[in-house]
């Protein structure tokens, strides 16, 4: 069952009312996600499980009932992608469940209308689980808990300059996974984001007011890759953040704003690192861009590194307070990831797979928010 989750509740997000602040004090925990933070480890398979005891006694005394296991999913893309994408996970988690001792009746599935929304309802319970991001996640940890880490295919540029990433080719996945990815700026066709990309490629240092007079598309301020990391950003450089900046639009989905930016209707926006990687082939027919998307965009700034986002549970929710439950739906969704058909399913993620999560992993999203906030002072 597939729905939408209103945004009811409006939130006096201090992130959303401020600017970021520096990169480089918020960085060391997001730096030490980049290096010690493992590729696909052996967490992936070995980590906790639902214990072979519990299955075998399940299973002998009849699986145990689950009317109805509900999934939240953030916009990652458009509602109807995200939907049509999903789809047959239901019945593969229904299946992979029943063989740990689980007769899930029902996976109601959402698609939230902001990273806000599906944040509380996780707080709220309505969502057992969700797929969130780790800025996301921080806000609302006191209400959810980390099930399981994305990993995701680490692209052939990783440099903080941006220059490096405009060689005239669209970034490419390599066969490494990663527990981290960037967000970047990206400029657009608009006469103002070729005039950014072309100040960068020669290596000039773009100005406040370069970046002030362009308008910008963001996401919400929950979104890491969206809206924080691109704030601290600005406040490392300029002393200022998104608030501060003249000419700013929000989006609901990344798709929205490579819309607005291949229209002109921004110079810039903000985004994780391999947005072209997986939207280049689309650049012209759906989103109205007049050429390749590679000739037509270029990086003009790239943050630190930032943890992956995770699917998250809800402490409120009374079926995720059964340990031994959130194990086997652990070990499905890992499981799940390892065949054709889920890679398939979670590729509209960005995600290749999943290892079993630790709230500490996160402590350098909670620096980087905590910086922010102090910005209100």
């Amino acid at each position: 069952m597939k729905k939408h989750i209103s945004l009811t509740l409006t939130l006096a997000l201090c992130l959303g009312l401020t600017a970021g602040c520096s990169a480089k004090t918020a960085a060391p925990a997001a730096s030490e996600a980049q290096t010690a933070a493992p590729a696909a480890s052996e967490a992936q398979t070995s980590a906790p499980a639902a214990s072979e005891a519990t299955t075998a006694e399940n299973t002998a005394a009849g699986p145990k009932t689950i009317e109805s296991l509900k999934i939240a999913f953030s916009p990652y893309a458009d509602s109807d992608t995200i939907t049509t994408a999903t789809e047959p996970l239901e019945n593969l988690l229904k299946e992979t469940l029943l063989t740990k001792g689980y007769d899930v009746q029902d996976v109601d599935m959402t698609v939230g209308t902001s990273y806000t929304a599906v944040g509380q309802a996780l707080s709220a319970g309505s969502a057992d689980i969700g797929f969130i991001s780790g800025g996301n996640y921080v806000l609302f940890s006191e209400d959810c808990d980390v099930l399981l880490t994305a990993l995701r295919y680490a692209i052939n540029k990783d440099s903080e300059n941006p220059a490096d990433w405009n060689d005239g080719t669209i970034e490419e996945n390599t066969k490494d996974m990663s527990t981290y990815y960037r967000s970047i700026l990206l400029a657009g066709p608009s006469e103002k984001g070729q005039a950014l990309i072309k100040k960068v490629n020669a290596g000039e240092e773009l100005t406040w007011d370069d970046l002030n007079d362009a308008t910008w598309a963001v996401m919400g301020p929950t979104s890491a890759s969206g809206y924080i990391y691109p704030c601290l950003w600005l406040k490392e450089r300029y002393g200022k953040g998104i608030n501060d900046l003249q000419n700013v639009v929000q989006s609901d989905s990344y798709t929205t704003s490579l819309a607005r930016l291949a229209s002109g209707q921004a110079d810039i926006m903000v985004s994780y690192g391999h947005i072209r990687t997986k939207y280049a082939p689309d650049w012209k027919e759906k989103f109205g861009g007049t050429d390749e998307m590679v000739n037509q965009t270029g990086v003009i700034g790239v943050t630190e590194g930032i943890y992956n986002d995770m699917i998250a549970y809800s402490k409120t929710s009374e079926l995720m307070q059964d340990e031994e439950f959130r194990k086997a739906l652990g070990d499905s969704f890992i499981e799940i990831a390892g065949t054709e058909e889920g890679k398939e399913i979670i590729s509209v993620f960005s995600q290749v797979g999943y290892e079993w999560g630790d709230d500490a992993n996160y402590d350098g999203e909670r620096a980087a928010q905590e910086l922010l906030k102090s910005m209100e002072k």
